[in-house]
């Protein structure tokens, strides 16, 4: 590797209809492309830790930003994130999932291991791997080997994860440059350009997350509806029960359920009324 090859991916484990409403609240303009049948790749098209850093001292390192990424991306979400990463010194990845801490990985430019054995172990459950087969294929990359250098270490991870459905474009792959990476990227079938749009268009696509997700259904739809109605309907009465019984425990419930049925019903008017606009 040399000082030109600079480079980073995000390898998410869903499908780009999935990563695309939690990309755009990155606020970075990305490519986005499938990367086999269950993961997507993110392809950043600017260059941040060439950069000055937040405080307006030295570039953040890449592996700082990438990995930033992925936390922010996996705790929003339910699947998990792999940064990988290269410059002219070393490599290495973040695995990000959920709330967790994340755990990651360095080799040095001439494939020297400088990390902890167990973060591979700890990749691996989190990625669900064979703990035989697979593990031992990791654990061979935290070996010495004088022949593999910093990009083969991370080819032999990627060689591992096509196990569980990973398959990068060619040319989207460790040791390329930032500019390679977004080139190639770029002429993929089905890539999409990834970039942030303001805060209301972000309230809208995390609203449109959520309603794809497991709470959609409860969330808009005939079935919040009728859960919205249902709430009405029993919220009234037993608020003038408890009102005529003086017994403020009934009427507050009656109220919360009068108010959730009506916020409900008027979260569905008010999508609907933003797809028409």
């Amino acid at each position: 590797m040399n000082a030109t090859s600079t480079g980073a991916l995000l390898l998410c484990r869903a499908d780009p209809e999935t990563v695309r409403p939690l990309a755009h609240l990155l606020r970075e303009q990305m490519l986005l492309t499938r990367a086999g049948g269950e993961w997507s790749v993110l392809v950043p098209e600017g260059k941040p830790w060439r950069g000055a850093g937040p405080s307006g001292g030295d570039p953040e390192p890449v592996d700082r930003v990438i990995g930033g990424w992925a936390t922010a991306l996996a705790v929003g979400s339910t699947w998990p994130v792999l940064a990988l990463w290269w410059d002219a010194d070393r490599a290495g990845y973040t695995l990000a999932a959920g709330f967790r801490r994340p755990v990651g990985y360095t080799w040095l430019a001439d494939g020297t291991p400088a990390g902890e054995d167990e973060a591979m172990r700890t990749f691996a459950a989190r990625l669900g791997l064979d703990p035989v087969l697979d593990l031992q294929a990791l654990e061979e990359l935290t070996r010495p080997d004088p022949d593999a250098d910093a990009e083969a270490r991370l080819r032999g991870l990627l060689a591992v994860l096509t196990r569980t459905g990973l398959t990068l474009p060619t040319g989207l792959g460790p040791g390329e440059s930032a500019d390679r990476l977004r080139s190639v990227a770029a002429v993929q079938r089905g890539a999409e350009r990834v970039e942030w749009a303001g805060w209301r268009d972000a309230v809208r696509v995390e609203l449109d997350a959520v309603e794809s997700g497991s709470l959609g259904p409860w969330v808009r739809g005939p079935r919040a509806r009728a859960i919205a109605a249902a709430q009405l309907a029993a919220g009234l009465p037993l608020l003038l029960w408890g009102a005529r019984r003086r017994s403020g425990g009934w009427a507050a419930a009656g109220a919360v359920l009068l108010a959730q049925g009506a916020l409900g019903l008027a979260y569905h008017r008010a999508r609907a009324a933003a797809e028409t606009r």
